[in-house]
């Protein structure tokens, strides 16, 4: 068996060793980096730390950090609250500002479990409330936080665009987010249509909705609802500091501001920047950057540096080359375009996106240096198909939103999420290969 096939079965164990055991990716990546780099590839530690990816390291925790002493300091309850109230009452538009707030929420750079840990207990208790499929809401959630996923400064858009530079593929940072969006919001479009959106109530009776607290904090409610989107309503705050502006929350929401001019204007590095200012606001108020500090999405982390590094070691050893020639031998560059949309797609539905993302984008690299298919498309296709699926409830998101719904028939509601996942997996991937690729985008 030639080196070059091993060291891709040992990608496939880490994958399924992952899914079937729930141990971290990115541990068992460093571990089979270091097997195969020494005993296959005959690679010293320089040579397997080649490929970690320091600059994405920074990134990651830098983001995260300034993302987690913003939940700390109540600045994301403030932002759910905020949120909450434009509604008005106005029941059929709730959905659609979950949407929002978790796309918000991750295109300024917080982890999407992050932020569908945070809206869907929100979202899923005003389904309850209001007689809204929970799959729709939940849905809405999930799509939003990966709608919002792929912005320049977010912890996916930062991924694949770190990996698209190391790569030196031709890339489009605007082009990866904008598509992503849209057909995140096409699909919740359709999610809203049939599952009963568009016969919601207009109107509730009450200003204020029902809403279970995001972080342990906010209020409890309680009232009656007719199952069809309309209901009263008596909300009882137990503890009203969480919707008003603090100078800490007023801070951190400039920093989030910052943050975005400093990359999308200045073009300073996304990552030290974020913890730059993370800094700034710990030395102010270190309290909650003590809390913080726990709350670095470090699984993450160690997730992409882990798998980075192993396929710096793929590099390192020409798997990546040779699985290239092997993609593109198949003679036919859209048939394996779209092969790879679905590898992409039936894997993360059980593993981890931004894994599956750092192993497959690089090993597309001599299929894509052909010139047969437009980079920036495949690239763009490849994230939508990975990341789409997260609705899948053996995924991170999928399992948060079922988690949180209150008042419903887990079982029923796993199968249905099943359900949809599998037909997002069935026919999302072709979708955007037909979108994205056929016309050769890039």
């Amino acid at each position: 068996m030639s080196p070059e096939l091993i060291s891709i079965l040992v990608l496939v164990v880490v994958f399924v060793i992952a899914t079937t055991r729930s141990v971290n990716m990115g541990a068992l990546a460093f571990a089979a980096a270091f097997v195969v780099g020494e005993l296959v590839a005959d690679l010293d530690a320089d040579g397997i730390f080649a490929g970690f990816p320091g600059d994405l390291f920074v990134v990651l925790v830098g983001v995260t950090y300034l993302f987690a002493i913003a939940r700390a300091n109540g600045t994301t309850d403030w932002l759910v609250h905020a949120s909450i109230r434009l509604v008005r009452g106005r029941v059929a538009l709730i959905p659609w500002v979950m949407f929002a707030l978790t796309a918000a929420l991750t295109a300024i750079g917080a982890v999407s479990p992050a932020a569908v840990a945070i809206v869907a207990p929100i979202a899923l208790s005003f389904a309850a409330r209001y007689g809204i499929s929970p799959l729709l809401m939940g849905a809405m959630v999930v799509h939003g936080a990966q709608g919002g996923g792929f912005s320049p400064i977010s912890i996916y858009g930062t991924i694949v665009n770190g990996i698209v530079e190391r790569e030196k593929l031709p890339g489009n940072e605007v082009f990866l987010f904008l598509t992503s969006l849209v057909v995140n919001i096409v699909i919740a479009g359709v999610v809203f249509v049939l599952f009963g959106g568009t016969k919601l109530g207009r109107t509730a009776t009450a200003d204020t909705p029902p809403a279970t607290p995001a972080s342990g904090t906010g209020g409890t409610a309680t009232g009656t609802g007719t199952g069809t989107g309309t209901g009263t309503l008596t909300a009882v705050a137990t503890e009203p500091d969480t919707i008003r502006l603090t100078p800490a929350r007023i801070a951190t929401l400039t920093t989030l501001v910052a943050l975005v001019v400093a990359v999308l204007v200045l073009d300073l590095d996304a990552g030290l920047t974020a913890i730059t200012l993370a800094v700034v606001l710990s030395t102010v108020w270190p309290d909650d950057s003590r809390k913080a500090v726990g709350q670095i999405a470090w699984s993450t982390v160690l997730l992409i540096c882990g798998v980075l590094t192993y396929v710096g070691v793929l590099d390192e050893m020409g798997t990546i080359t040779w699985a290239g020639e092997g993609v593109s031998g198949i003679g036919v560059p859209l048939l394996a375009a779209v092969l790879l949309c679905y590898i992409g797609a039936i894997v993360s539905a059980f593993a981890s996106s931004v894994g599956i993302m750092g192993a497959l984008i690089p090993l597309a690299v001599p299929f894509l240096a052909q010139g047969e298919i437009g980079a920036v498309g495949m690239v763009t296709a490849l994230a939508v198909s990975a990341t789409v699926v997260d609705v899948s409830p053996f995924s991170t998101n999928g399992a948060l939103v079922l988690a949180a719904a209150p008042d419903v028939d887990r079982e029923r509601f796993f199968r249905q999420l099943m359900m949809y996942g599998g037909i997002v997996v069935a026919v999302v991937p072709a979708a955007v290969w037909l979108v994205m690729v056929v016309p050769g985008w890039g």
